[in-house]
């Protein structure tokens, strides 16, 4: 540094110690910070409490790489920024152990430009009360348009979802899009006041939604024999266990939509559907689908 900037090598020391001395000074502001030479790298480094450690930089980056919701791009631009929130022999040790998975890293198919800007967009219509149309790709590839009012967002099992109202439907029951299939959107001038009855609780929607299907909200009552009852407790956060004898478990939970019956099916014959009965007959129905299959 002294050869670069032509100056004595007292000078870079005069200016490491003002540096210290400053964040000595202000640590009320800044928290514990200080500079701190390795012999090893023959470097300072500068190491914060408000830095982020090796240990929850790796856990971040490996959560980003494993949801495969945003482009190579973006992934790899959104991870050197939280590198330069961390020391520099953190950041070295976090590039050899990610960076195999981040060459292999492989990105959900996004008709829509940039799935980051098009949650950014619409956070802020969710934020204004707009109503907004959008322009958006079924999943037989059809290409439609929907007027909407937008209520959350919430991300699920790779993708990002926007959770809304139909525009002029006084119906409490929500619809999902998937946020990477939209790709244009319209907003209205007018904002949008709720009725009571569709105030909308975003955490209480996570809880009975965990499959991103949309659908009327029910209660089922369930047997599980499986090996793992905390796995299904895990992945539904309304069940409760109201019974048990033997291996057999009985469950009950509040769920939106149809993506309880896949989910269910999943297990087997570990899961015997008890009520409601007419679930008890979409489950019978199913099942009898898949085994013809076979005949």
């Amino acid at each position: 540094m002294a050869d670069e900037s032509n100056v004595s090598t007292r000078s870079v020391t005069r200016d490491i110690n003002d540096l210290k001395a400053f964040l000595a000074n202000y640590r009320d502001v800044l928290g514990n910070a200080e500079l701190k030479y390795s012999s090893a790298d023959h470097c300072y480094t500068l190491e914060m409490d408000n830095l982020f450690t090796n240990k929850e930089l790796f856990a971040v980056a490996k959560v980003l790489i494993g949801s495969k919701a945003f482009s190579h791009k973006e992934l790899l631009n959104i991870i050197g920024k939280l590198k330069n929130n961390t020391s520099y022999s953190d950041k070295k040790r976090l590039e050899s152990l990610i960076a195999r998975e981040l060459f292999n890293y492989d990105q959900i198919n996004f008709d829509c430009e940039s799935v980051i800007d098009n949650v950014w967009q619409l956070s802020t219509y969710i934020q204004e009360r707009h109503a907004i149309t959008i322009n958006y790709y079924k999943m037989n590839r059809d290409k439609v348009k929907h007027k909407i009012i937008p209520l959350s967002i919430m991300f699920s099992e790779y993708y990002f979802y926007l959770i809304a109202y139909k525009f002029d439907d006084d119906s409490s029951t929500p619809i999902y899009f998937r946020i990477d299939r939209i790709t244009d959107i319209t907003v209205h001038r007018e904002k949008v006041l709720l009725k009571k009855e569709q105030e909308f609780d975003e955490g209480l929607l996570r809880r009975r939604s965990q499959f991103m299907w949309p659908g009327l909200l029910r209660k089922i009552r369930f047997e599980f024999t499986g090996p793992s009852l905390q796995a299904i407790l895990d992945r539904l956060p309304t069940a409760r266990l109201v019974d048990k004898h033997g291996n057999v478990s009985i469950l009950e939970a509040e769920v939106y939509g149809n993506g309880i019956k896949m989910f269910l099916l999943s297990q087997g014959a570990w899961v015997k559907v008890l009520e409601p009965l007419e679930f008890v007959e979409e489950m019978k129905y199913e099942i009898k689908k898949i085994q013809s299959l076979y005949d």
